[in-house]
């Protein structure tokens, strides 16, 4: 076997590697890294019983079970496949040279709305007004922009926290900005209800650790017990975010 070892066989065993570790993390910030491990336990139970130990009778077994898996997998993994398929799908990942031009533009003059933003969310926080503000990257986010109330607005310090406002009829839901724009309030974003998050956290938190699992978006979210300013990205919250962190965060 060593003797056939070839540089094809180490490019496999790197794929197969970077393939398990992206799916690990992506359980992970799912809350299903306990079925995951279910799943890999099966098969090294399998790959033991049916190619080392060549047990025929479990070994049958196991291969019906493990012939009609895959849509198991599905069924239980419906969700993750989804974003993975969007996250392969986006411009991302197919449009990367032509994309990096653009960013570049993006992050010179993206910097007009990041410091309005900032000391939006900082006067929010020494108020106390809630806010769940969502800023779109490489997913695009239409959906969830159609499930709230749509206009287009530069982004403003003062806008931003009137939209926020106790009284204001679209305090509730999230703010959407999509290239370098407001683009609706009001919105409905995905709730994280398997994560596990700390209790004085509330549905503004699941929410907005839920558009983070969904897609590559960054939420900030303001908390109207605290104050505090908490950032939400792939699937893991930032607590206690300063104003130069957050102004770091954004410019990435």
């Amino acid at each position: 076997m060593l003797d056939t070892f070839g540089l094809k066989d180490i490019i496999d065993i790197f794929l197969v590697a970077f393939f398990m570790y992206q799916t690990y993390k992506l359980m992970r910030s799912s809350g299903n890294l306990a079925i995951f491990s279910g799943v890999v336990s099966v098969i090294v139970v399998w790959v033991l019983v049916s190619q080392v130990f060549e047990m025929k009778l479990i070994g049958a077994i196991l291969d019906k079970f493990i012939s009609v898996g895959f849509i198991v997998l599905v069924i239980l993994f419906q969700d993750e496949i989804r974003r993975f398929l969007a996250a392969v799908g986006s411009s991302k990942g197919w449009r990367f040279m032509y994309r990096l031009f653009e960013r570049r533009k993006v992050n010179k003059d993206g910097q007009k709305y990041i410091t309005p933003l900032v000391m939006a969310c900082i006067n929010m926080s020494k108020t106390k007004t809630g806010a769940l503000i969502v800023i779109q990257r490489e997913i695009n986010l239409a959906q969830y922009i159609q499930t709230g109330e749509q206009f287009r607005a530069d982004i403003n310090a003062r806008l931003i926290e009137n939209i926020f406002y106790k009284n204001s009829p679209l305090h509730d839901g999230a703010l959407i900005i999509a290239d370098e724009e407001i683009r609706a309030a009001e919105c409905i974003l995905p709730v994280a209800h398997d994560a596990i998050i700390p209790k004085e956290m509330g549905l503004r938190h699941r929410s907005g650790l839920g558009m983070s699992i969904e897609t590559d978006a960054i939420v900030i979210i303001v908390s109207e017990q605290r104050g505090s300013i908490t950032v939400a990205h792939n699937g893991e919250l930032k607590i206690d975010v300063s104003a130069e962190d957050l102004q770091q965060i954004l410019s990435i």
